[in-house]
């Protein structure tokens, strides 16, 4: 193979330049062996800079900004919730159908907002909702009584002689006050079968739990590999900046796991009994999309030509529940443009011409359609695009379907709860990450190396062994107050 130019007139430059005696040229060759050529002057032009092209690759950060991070030392978080105060009844029908006899029949024994007794007392006065046919009547307890899980309850209308007017089946009753005769007093219950006296309310609560999953990942080079060192220029998404070698893929790995540790938390879901997962051991942690769906509030198919009216009956159901002022919508990009296309409708005049007053009477904001907050009614809304519901990767690529998911309304600030282990009433965010601590033993984000490379020497391994950690859970207190929107 020639070389031009000869060997003894290379001369080495001492900066990198391109000169005519500091280079080799294999050219001219025709394949004999003896005149090889590669057809290449220079060495290729390779760009050391990596290209980012997905701009910014992760997609943890929703729980950084509504909730916290708090430690336990246990396999279980257990919480317990208040129930109403107040005292009513759903799906109430009247016995046999009988509206002449006055009395009305529901079931007890339930579990959540439902009371595990019937609590009426005779000479409390309730009012009678018929939402079948908007029908209502005001009476008074004549009797009270419950056999089983079947109470029973006679009444006298206020209005009229008997119950005709209403429906027999589907009617809610909620006790208003009561009535009593002059020089009357108050029978205290006696024991059981007295049906008469009056009913003592215990205060009963719902109790919540939730276990941890412990994740974990791993990252192997091997020791060959690490003496073979190429240089790659990156900005990583944790903000910092510069050269990285074969610990380019620990530093995605990295950023990998971290963004596990939130969507572990937000998909979670509980092995049910008898499950596959159940069989294989698994017992899995409910997550805030299983939490919500369970205990908490879904709006399915919001679109902009839904619109105000929509929007008005979350509200309405809100209204019904805590009641929170100040609330968090985590949206995707469809769902985040309806929203920008309702509040833009109401700003162009089409509610009588006032929207300029929502943003200080200032046109240019008005005109700004990227709206980031609102108020309506006695609520306040501060909307943000959530990059995980838009992420390719993630569900981002999932269909408009009924089980897509298109956005969480989450509550901010804080509630009150009892906590079983302190003992004690506690003030924690409605979403909040416990993991496993002691003075021992921190699993918040592990991290560590094994192996006999890269500066470990714990194995014969001809590698190096990154190793991640953490075991924790989500809790999601007041779920009613949290609302998921769905496809239609």
């Amino acid at each position: 193979m020639a070389l031009t130019p000869a060997f003894g007139s290379i001369k080495p430059s001492q900066k990198q330049q391109l000169l005519s005696d500091n280079y080799l040229s294999f050219n001219g060759g025709n394949g004999d062996g003896d005149s090889d050529t590669f057809a290449q002057q220079y060495l290729p032009e390779i760009y050391e800079q990596e290209v980012e092209r997905y701009g910014n690759r992760t997609l943890s950060g929703f729980l950084r900004m509504v909730g916290a991070e708090m430690p336990m030392s246990s396999d279980q978080v257990i919480w317990s919730e208040q129930n109403r105060l107040h005292v009513a009844y759903n799906d109430v029908i009247v016995e046999s159908g009988d509206l002449a006899g006055n009395e009305l029949q529901f079931t007890v024994g339930g579990t959540g907002d439902a009371f595990v007794e019937n609590v009426i007392s005779k000479d409390q006065t309730i009012v009678i909702l018929d939402t079948n046919n908007s029908f209502e009547l005001k009476a008074l307890v004549t009797l009270s009584s419950q056999a089983g899980t079947t109470a029973t309850i006679r009444v006298a209308p206020y209005a009229q002689a008997d119950l005709t007017g209403l429906s027999t089946t589907g009617l809610k009753i909620f006790v208003y006050g009561s009535e009593y005769g002059k020089g009357s007093f108050i029978i205290n219950s006696t024991g059981e079968g007295d049906t008469t006296g009056y009913k003592t309310i215990t205060p009963s609560f719902t109790q919540y739990s939730n276990s941890p999953v412990i994740i974990r990942n791993k990252y192997v080079v091997n020791g060959s590999d690490m003496a073979q060192i190429g240089w790659v220029e990156v900005a990583t998404e944790d903000g910092t900046s510069g050269y990285l070698w074969y610990l380019k893929a620990e530093s995605e790995t990295r950023l990998r796991f971290e963004d596990y540790l939130e969507m572990s938390v937000v998909e979670g879901e509980l092995a049910a009994t008898g499950s596959a997962a159940a069989t294989a051991g698994a017992k899995g942690t409910q997550g805030l999309f299983a939490a919500v769906k369970d205990r908490g509030n879904i709006n399915a198919g919001f679109t902009a030509a839904s619109g105000l009216t929509a929007f008005d009956a979350i509200l309405k159901n809100l209204d019904t529940q805590g009641a929170i002022e100040e609330n968090m919508l985590f949206l995707n990009r469809q769902t985040s443009l309806d929203f920008d296309d309702m509040l833009a409708e109401l700003s162009s005049g089409a509610q009588g011409g006032t929207g300029f007053g929502l943003f200080e009477n200032s046109e240019e904001m008005a005109l700004n359609l990227g709206f980031s907050g609102f108020r309506r009614g006695s609520y306040d809304f501060y909307k943000t695009d959530w990059k995980y519901l838009n992420d390719a990767s993630t569900r981002g690529g999932f269909a408009t379907t009924a089980a897509a998911i298109e956005g969480v309304l989450v509550p901010a600030g804080t509630s009150t709860v009892y906590d079983q282990i302190l003992g004690t009433n506690i003030r924690r965010p409605f979403l909040h990450v416990r993991y496993r601590a002691s003075q021992a033993d921190d699993r918040r984000m592990k991290s560590w190396l094994t192996g006999s490379a890269g500066g470990a020497y714990t194995s014969d391994l001809d590698a190096m062994e990154v190793n991640f950690l953490s075991e924790r859970c989500l809790c999601v207190q007041a779920a009613n107050n949290f609302v998921l929107f769905t496809g239609a």
